[in-house]
């Protein structure tokens, strides 16, 4: 019976090219759109490569201060005190990172200045992501006790500021912001949230050590967990120690929070959420992602219907013939649906060959500088789901009005 499916929707497919034609467009329009939109959302909650680890680490960007009278609240990055004194001693975890956010630094060569983002990083951080060393090594724990002078750059800028290959810019020594540093290293180009930057060198490689002594400052801090299991426990050791942490200042500031996101956490909590409450919102922010992708594709669902109801009222004789032959209204709905879910699966495998070159030029224009994008087998698979959901929505209604016709009145050619 599917092999009948198949031979007579390919046959009324062919009949009509032309309506065909627009019907693909339709559906390819919107599945383009939907899985470009997904695959953004696979590269930003669930990365792979740099940060390839990341369904096993958690990171701690902000931290809340409340006054003792409850009126006034600050929000800031954390200061390495806090990472070294409360969250590195913490036990049951592999390793706990400190990182700078990145900031704008000068390059001085000659009289040539490059500005750049810059971060200042710990040994640890090097082994919580997984940079491709291009060329040369990256800094050690060593280098970090020692506070040596020594840099790591992308290959972009590697390749900016010492034109050839990645190995001619190690050991070649910059001028960042009227401090020396000697490249030891340059590693791919990588546009995560904890990965971005152009520049990287050793926390101690701070003019000032000043930073030591800061609850708050630019520091977010990268808990790498033994396995994926362990992060419940440890978002809530996390919690019980931000209870613990006295300001400097406890007449301004009694109380303090912070939480140790996944990264769907942290972008919930920056965006949908808050750092009020131990929930970042990641329920309520895919909540609406579902949402706002449904709500688009009702429009064109909404065209498909009006497009399926036409194609099939042509076929009006087709449907009293065989229903006048004993075909059934679910047998004729079933057909009629295969059809469009048919047409809306060869509608996702172009989309989905249109997606990837959507990607890649993407990708290639640097709209979002360092960012790679992938249509990984996740992709797929949304894609193929999408479409055959949209083939669903569009194809119930029409199918199951046709389907319902009285044989006589669909041989004479009413409705």
């Amino acid at each position: 019976m599917l092999r009948n499916y198949l031979l007579t929707a390919w046959k009324v497919f062919m009949r009509r090219k032309l309506f065909t034609a627009i019907n693909l467009l339709c559906i390819v329009l919107t599945l383009v759109v939907l899985m470009v939109v997904a695959s953004l959302l696979e590269t930003a909650f669930r990365p792979s490569g740099v940060e390839g680890k990341s369904e096993r680490f958690l990171q701690i960007m902000l931290m809340r201060m409340d006054s003792p009278d409850g009126n006034s609240v600050s929000t800031t990055p954390l200061g390495y005190k806090l990472i070294d004194k409360f969250l590195k001693p913490m036990p049951g975890v592999e390793r706990v990172a400190a990182a700078t956010l990145p900031s704008p630094t000068s390059v001085y060569q000659g009289e040539r200045v490059s500005e750049l983002q810059m971060r200042r990083v710990d040994a640890d951080y090097w082994k919580i992501l997984d940079f491709p060393v291009l060329a040369g090594r990256l800094p050690t724990a060593a280098d970090d006790a020692a506070g040596r002078m020594v840099a790591v750059l992308n290959a972009t800028t590697a390749k900016r500021l010492f034109p050839g290959l990645p190995a001619a810019a190690v050991g070649q020594h910059i001028d960042v912001g009227g401090q020396n540093f000697e490249v030891v290293g340059v590693v791919a180009d990588a546009m995560h949230v904890n990965a971005f930057a152009d520049i990287w060198a050793p926390i101690s490689t701070f003019a000032s050590s000043d930073y030591r002594n800061q609850l708050t400052g630019m520091f977010v801090a990268l808990i790498l967990a033994e396995s994926s299991a362990d992060l419940p426990r440890i978002r809530r050791q996390v919690e019980s120690i931000a209870r613990t942490v006295v300001h400097d200042d406890p007449k301004k500031w009694a109380k303090t929070r912070f939480w140790a996101d996944s990264k769907l956490d942290l972008f919930a909590r920056l965006t949908v959420g808050g750092s009020e409450t131990f929930d970042s919102g990641a329920g309520l922010l895919l909540t609406l992602i579902v949402v706002a992708m449904l709500v688009f594709m009702l429009l064109p669902a909404l065209n498909l219907v009006n497009l399926n109801t036409g194609r099939i009222m042509e076929r009006r004789v087709e449907i009293g013939v065989r229903k006048a032959f004993g075909a059934t209204s679910s047998q004729l709905a079933l057909q009629l649906v295969v059809e469009n879910v048919l047409l809306c699966l060869a509608g996702g495998l172009i989309a989905l060959a249109v997606t990837a070159g959507v990607l890649a030029w993407l990708e290639t224009i640097q709209l979002v500088d360092y960012m790679q994008y992938s249509l990984n087998l996740a992709v797929f698979g949304w894609g193929m789901l999408i479409a055959t959901i949209f083939g669903l929505v569009s194809g119930v209604l029409p199918a199951w009005k046709m389907s319902r016709l009285d044989p006589v009145h669909a041989l004479k050619g009413a409705v």
